[in-house]
């Protein structure tokens, strides 16, 4: 994982999950997680960044 999707996906959790899945169901569910509150977003977005290939749903 480079720096620059460290930093994204701390401080903009939804735009590291949008560049790694585009957009579509994990982005929303990053999305709800964030505005629900801050943490549970980023703990999202580091699984989703730190997994394998990306998936379809």
């Amino acid at each position: 994982m480079s720096l620059l999707m460290i930093l994204l996906t701390i401080f903009l959790p939804p735009v590291a999950v949008a560049l790694k899945e585009g957009i579509g169901v994990q982005f929303l569910i990053n999305l709800v997680l964030t505005l629900i509150g801050w943490l549970p977003g980023v703990i999202h977005a580091f699984w989703v960044a730190t997994r394998g290939s990306a998936s379809t749903v």
